[in-house]
């Protein structure tokens, strides 16, 4: 039997986010009561439609949604900008709901800086590369002119590139078993073919991120939010603004349930520390 503590020692976030306490750090971090208003209702709708994120500690719930909110970011799993996922924290004993930026929440941190003038991400099937001149930064593709049939060929390897308004230009060429080995190496579950995790759902959304994440953190102007927001990414945020990450050996990702009609973009993976290397 699992050590976790049961949900029913814990106050419920229906319940948490009703309080004076609560209100008064919503209040005090959105500075505005119309907003706080709605961000109140979002995110009350958000976990009352997701079991699993119901038994989670209503602190990290709520902080990692006002992190999202800080940032303009969106936690509707339509749009991919941000995720809480619920997670099994052995050390603490009980659930956590952790912060994870999406792929898309990566792109538009980048275009609100106004410092791109171009950021793409995608996959290359099979057949498609010609040529890719990683000292020169060069790809030659032909890519399929149907979408159908391109969206059904199979994915050999990844690619990324951005251009600064002043011309910079920066690209990134990964292949699938390079982008395999990073999954397996960062993320137990997927090692393990647990067949919850998010890399076996939906590898080239993970591998998106991946490649962003690798682009720009290296190369890219990082504004404060995005700063922020990279430095969090995958964190359990505290009420108190600390942060840490869950240990992927001793703990367990909860499989998150998925409103109909929701596709979402999630990484399981966790870290003990930030590397801009590893995702």
């Amino acid at each position: 039997m699992s050590n976790l503590v049961k949900a029913t020692n814990r106050p419920k976030f229906s319940v948490a986010i009703q309080s004076d306490m609560y209100k008064n750090l919503i209040n005090q971090t959105l500075g505005d009561k119309d907003r706080a208003t709605r961000f109140i209702a979002s995110i009350s709708s958000a976990v009352a439609t997701n079991q699993a994120l119901q038994e989670c500690d209503a602190g990290t719930i709520l902080s990692g949604a006002l992190l999202g909110e800080s940032l303009n970011l969106s936690p509707s799993p339509q749009l991919g900008q941000y995720y809480l996922v619920p997670f099994n924290d052995s050390k603490k004993g009980y659930k956590v709901a952790q912060f994870q930026l999406g792929y898309k929440g990566y792109i538009q941190l980048a275009i609100r800086s106004g410092q791109y003038k171009k950021l793409n991400v995608l996959a290359i099937k099979k057949e498609e590369l010609i040529k890719y001149d990683p000292l020169n930064e060069e790809i030659e593709v032909n890519l399929i002119e149907d979408e159908e049939e391109r969206e059904n060929a199979e994915t050999i390897g990844y690619y990324a590139m951005f251009e600064y308004t002043n011309g910079f230009r920066k690209s990134l060429y990964w292949s699938k078993s390079k982008m395999e080995k990073h999954a397996l190496k960062y993320s137990k579950g997927y090692a393990a073919h647990k067949g919850y995790t998010f890399w076996e759902k939906d590898f080239d959304g993970m591998a998106y991120k991946t490649m962003l994440r690798q682009l720009i953190s290296k190369w890219g102007i990082m504004s404060i939010d995005m700063q922020q927001a990279v430095e969090k990414d995958m964190a359990t945020i505290n009420t108190d603004g600390t942060y840490e990450y869950v240990d992927n050996e001793e703990s367990e990702i909860i499989e998150q349930e998925e409103p109909q009609e929701e596709t979402t973009v999630q990484d399981e993976t966790t870290e003990k520390e930030v590397s801009m290397n590893e995702l």
